[in-house]
């Protein structure tokens, strides 16, 4: 039997969660992994930022627009003025705009740290406080979790103030990446600091992300750092029927069988399809598709002549076509399994002039520190 995670009223069995990414977990790319689940698990949103959120922007409306069948609504902000995190929030609840609220505090691009926000906010003690009181006290009975990173770097971590800030404030379960702003996506994911993090935090779930490539991933880091669930963020780039494998390891049913690359193909194609109807133009559905390519053809033997002509394709018929050109009998590769997404780190983090001074001291931090759009 699967663990089952509670986030408020809402179980998730087994207790599994696609983190937000920025361009890819919209509406159609949840719809593909819930379709693999069984619609088992917890799939949130793209980041979307409170003041886009709160000014109405058009594509930020656009991103919060869930299927019919996605229960519960998950939902994750960014932001840095504790004000604007709360009428963002109000404005969910008010208009029932979701039924679960995510905080993002992991972001570590520098366009995000640069204004003090994703995961350089947590070393301002007060001001990660003081938004996580404004969002719990307007969320109501809406869950309130928070996503986070370990620290801006190894000499200025801050996962476990922020767990313990978390647990005071009233949200409902934490979700840790074992990695630092300035690791970005290199390195290993350090889980022993999921493992920390989880016996210091006691009260409310504890979550673990970073290096989940494989169901056995996932249920290998439960095992080792005794985390009530995982987040799923890059591995599931190009494999969204990972989901399906998650669900059959923690139910202990039996790995499904590894799709072929005619499998594979169906599963691009309907991704495509999807993407033209959420936008509304087929053509605009296959270009944003095109950078979900090279993830679903990790390791398989396609040339480069046919990936190049895969990746400027403008329309289903043309992908179609251009796919059934391969060997579409080719089994899952050996070793297609491994990392994939961006691997790469920073030399330093981004941050406001003086941000490390005072771990306390919120000055300097405005509302124009505000993104204005969303999806990261």
């Amino acid at each position: 039997m699967a663990a089952t995670l509670a986030i408020g009223p809402h179980l998730v069995s087994p207790p599994v969660v696609l983190a937000p990414m920025a361009g890819i977990t919209n509406a159609p790319f949840r719809t593909l992994c819930r379709e693999f689940s069984g619609g088992k698990g917890l799939f949130v949103s793209e980041m979307i930022t409170t003041r886009a959120l709160v000014e109405r922007n058009e594509k930020t409306m656009q991103l919060i627009q869930f299927g019919e069948t996605e229960r519960p609504r998950s939902i994750q902000l960014y932001g840095v003025d504790p004000a604007t995190v709360g009428k963002a929030v109000r404005m969910i609840v008010d208009e029932d705009l979701a039924d679960h609220i995510d905080l993002n505090f992991g972001c570590p691009v520098p366009k995000v740290t640069r204004k003090g926000g994703g995961s350089a906010l947590p070393y301002k003690r007060n001001l990660l406080r003081a938004i996580l009181r404004e969002a719990v006290s307007g969320a109501g009975e809406l869950p309130v979790t928070i996503k986070m990173r370990k620290g801006i770097d190894d000499d200025h971590t801050t996962y476990l103030d922020a767990g313990r800030i978390a647990v005071e404030e009233g949200v409902t379960a934490v979700a840790l990446h074992g990695r630092t702003a300035a690791q970005h996506y290199s390195g290993t994911a350090d889980w022993e600091a999921i493992a920390r993090l989880k016996e210091h935090v006691t009260e409310i779930p504890v979550l673990g992300n970073g290096d989940i490539w494989s169901a056995a991933d996932a249920v290998r880091m439960m095992a080792e750092t005794g985390c009530d669930g995982v987040v799923v963020g890059r591995g599931c780039l190009g494999r969204p029927w990972l989901f399906g494998d998650l669900v059959a390891a923690f139910e202990g049913t039996g790995a499904p069988a590894a799709p072929t690359l005619r499998e594979v193909a169906d599963v691009m194609v309907r991704h495509a399809q999807l993407l033209g109807e959420w936008i509304g133009d087929e053509a605009r559905g296959v270009v944003d598709f095109r950078k979900h390519v090279a993830w679903y053809l990790k390791g398989f033997s396609v040339g480069s002549d046919l990936r190049r002509s895969l990746a400027i394709t403008s329309s289903l018929a043309e992908l179609r076509e251009q796919l059934d050109t391969l060997h579409l009998d080719q089994p899952w590769p050996a070793g297609a399994d491994g990392p994939r997404g961006r691997t790469s780190g920073r030399d330093r983090v981004v941050l406001p002039d003086g941000w490390l001074n005072d771990p306390w001291d919120c000055a300097g931090v405005a509302p124009e520190a505000e993104l204005d759009t969303s999806g990261g």
